[in-house]
This record gives structure tokens, sequence and C-alpha cells, in this order.
């Protein structure tokens, strides 16, 4: 019996070395593995109003302790609306907060992952080719910079240009728009935050407008200005936007046991202020310290070096949601020089958008109209590179959207007609008031 034993014995220490040493041979094939993506089934959204102080000390307080409701915004103050993601364990105990403190709430989505999985249908695979480029779908960074690059091969009035490397060594891309010398610019900076992905989709169909629109007044901007199109300015979270956490917001450099800056909080514009988190988890992270991040060093480099020589007189950013057009500041009320100038742009901008699709926006300085934030790209344009009309655009859907981050791709058209003829607007009204002499 004891030489059955030790034989067993043998044998199975044999085969447990054989799986230990050749473990690959026995793992799952890949199209059994478990997928590696974030999920977001029977997460809901909820739009609550804060009425009173000791609502907002609730929500401050949760945002604080909690790690399964994300906040889209701060409570800050009573007569606030605020939008929370609550995870699908904690629904009981989020829907017993609200009548614990009497606290008015409804719920946009009950399912956030249908929204992802239904918008999924209308992403194209990173393998298409760039000639399949259009404005009803989604498209992969790979994508975007393989139909930069055919562009230039097409145009000779357009160059492929890069601010600098990621985090992760990818090339911020982007391209200039030059049919003659002379002319003053206009630079658009698209997809910081990750998860907007209508902010690229604009960018690119705004740039296709200028290149191929015969509209006698979209001729007249596309001959008469230069224009720099960045619309992925944060790869790495872009990419990890499409292949790991659709909602992920910042870019992808680690901070202990977590990772990202948010990179709209990371430029020298009061940074770490108010508005801004010194907490590497929190969504709105500033990095630390101003201009951290390689994406916001990079693209800071290049306006600094470039806004005098080559005459950058406008700086669009374009984000989404909640239908708003902003100029500086956003960290305080204290009004810019030129504050009555930019709300006249922005008011004719916005009845020009309005007048496409009837889409209602609203307009102001970002401190007035939005919330307060520090560490923003426009308002460190306007500053510190003396760039005097530089705009926020937070595109489709409204502050009550239910599609959050997550617009279905019917509406990149639209938004990009819409939103070229904001911008048709906002350089003929510049150029009157004097902006471009």
């Amino acid at each position: 019996m004891s030489g059955r034993i030790a034989s067993f014995s043998l044998v199975v220490h044999i085969a447990l070395s054989f799986l230990i040493l050749h473990s690959t041979i026995i793992a799952f094939p890949v199209e059994d593995q478990p997928e590696n993506r974030a999920r977001y089934d029977h997460y809901r959204l909820y739009r609550v109003q804060l009425e009173t102080d000791q609502h907002v000390q609730v929500f401050q307080d949760l945002e604080a302790k909690s790690d399964s409701c994300t906040f889209y915004g701060h409570a800050r103050q009573p007569g606030q609306q605020l939008t929370i993601m609550v995870a699908a364990n904690k629904v009981a105990d989020f829907e017993d907060l609200l009548v614990r403190f009497l606290v008015k709430g409804r719920v946009l989505e009950y399912n956030v992952q249908s929204r992802i999985d239904a918008e999924a249908k209308n992403v194209k695979p990173a393998t298409v080719a760039a000639s399949e480029f259009d404005w009803n779908h989604y498209f992969h960074l790979e994508t975007i910079y393989a139909w930069m690059d055919e562009l230039a091969s097409k145009h000779f009035f357009i160059t492929v240009i890069s601010l600098g490397d990621s985090y992760e060594g990818r090339p911020i891309k982007g391209v200039k728009l030059s049919r003659q010398s002379g002319n003053k610019a206009i630079f658009v900076e698209g997809g910081i935050h990750a998860r907007e992905w209508i902010s690229p989709a604009t960018a690119t169909f705004i740039l296709n407008q200028l290149i191929t629109s015969t509209d006698p007044r979209i001729v007249e901007l596309s001959t008469n200005y230069d224009w720099f199109f960045f619309p992925t300015v944060n790869p790495d979270g872009y990419k990890f936007s499409f292949e790991s956490d659709r909602l992920w917001r910042k870019n992808r450099k680690p901070y202990g046991i977590c990772r990202g800056v948010d990179l709209n909080r990371n430029f020298a514009s009061n940074w770490g202020g108010i508005g801004s988190s010194d907490d590497p988890c929190s969504y709105d992270f500033s990095g630390s310290g101003a201009c951290s991040e390689p994406e916001a060093r990079a693209l800071g480099d290049f306006i600094r070096n470039n806004a005098e020589k080559e005459r950058i007189r406008t700086y669009i950013a374009l984000h989404s949601y909640s239908q708003l057009l902003m100029f500086p500041f956003g960290h305080t009320p204290e009004k810019v020089a030129n504050y009555e100038h930019l709300q006249t742009i922005t008011d004719k901008a916005i009845a020009a958008l309005t007048a496409v699709h009837g889409t209602p926006f609203q307009g102001g300085s970002k401190h007035e109209t939005i919330y307060p934030s520090s560490g923003g790209s426009i308002d460190w344009a306007y500053q510190e590179a003396k760039i005097p009309v530089s705009l926020t655009f937070e595109l489709r859907g409204p502050p009550d959207s239910t599609d959050m981050f997550i617009l279905p791709a019917g509406q990149i058209t639209p938004v990009g007609e819409e939103t070229m003829a904001a911008f048709v607007a906002i350089v003929e009204e510049a150029k009157r008031l004097g902006y471009y002499d």
C-alpha cells in the first residue's frame, strides 16, 4: 500500500510540476477569457435637487466617502441640481438616503450599460480604413490619425503636426490648414476628456467642412484664416475609453493606487484652486503641479511657442455635455477685460447654432455659467498666452441628458452642423470687433 501511495504522490508531483512549467499551454483560449472591460449593468443615473444647506452637506459627505456613487459635478450650494451615477448594489441605499433627507430626485436612466451597448453598434473597428471615415459612427484613435494623414496626402494646404507624446508614448497628432500666408489663426482643441467622444467627432466634422464645403461663409473661413485642429489631445485616455472603460475621463499616468489627471485642471491658471482636487482618485485631480502631465505640457509649449509666430487669435475647446458656450474665467467671478466683447461673440454664436436645429444653449463666463473650476486650458490660453477670444463649448445633450457622454452616433452630424454655424458666427463677430486686424 505504501508503495502505491508513494507512486501516486510522484505522479501528482510530476503533474503539478508540468502544469506550473507549462501553464500557458492550459490557459483558456483568448475567446473564452473574461473581457477586462468596465461594465455598468443596472447602474442608475439620478438627477437630484439640493434645496438646503443640509442637502449640500449630505452629498458632499457622500462623494467623499462612497466609491459607488460617481458625481458629475460637486455639491456646492442650495438650489443646485446634481447628476450622480449609482452602482447597482447601492441603489437601495441611495433611495433610502433620498427619503431620509427629503431630497427630490428622479431617475434619468435605469441601466447605463444599455446606453453603452447601443452605442457600440455604431463604433467602427480600429482596423477600418481611413477611406471609410464618416460622421455616422465613432472611430478609434488609430483611424482618426490615419484619416488626418490621408488628408495631408490629398491636400497641399494640410500639414500633419504633433504636439509631442502622451504619457504612454502616443503622438498627440493634429493638422494645420493654411491656404495662404499671412493669415491669423484659430486653434481647436478636442478630446481633452476621454469619454466625451462627440468632441473629436465634431472637431473632425468642422475640419472636413473647411476642406470641402462650397458655402461662401465657410470658404471665407477656410481661405482667410489658418486653422490648427487637435481632435484628441488626450490620446491615452481616448484609447482607454474605447478599449477598457467607456466613461474614463482623465489621462493614464499613475499616481499611487489610482491613475490619471484631469488635463483640464492641469494648466497654470489658478492651478490647484477651486473646482479641482488634490486626490489622485478624484475625477478632477489636478496633478502634482501645474502642467505636470506630458499632454498639458506639450499643448502649453506649442501655444506658448506659436501664439505670436502663427498669429493665433482664437482658442476653442470642445467638450460635452450641457449645451453651453463659455469664456474665461472659471475660478473667479471677476470679469475679464473684454467681457462685453466675449459675451457679444457668445450670443451671436448661440443664435447661429440654435437657428440650425433649434438646440438651446446658454452662454457666459465659465464661473457664472457651469461651475467654478481652476487650471483650465482656455483660461490659460487667455491669461498666459494672451489669446483674446478663448471659448469652451459644452456640446449636446442638455444638463439633464439621459445620454450623458454616450451621445448616439446619429447626432454627430447635426451637432457638427450647428457647431459649424457657431464657428462661422464666432469668427465673423470677432473680425467685426477687430480681433483679426
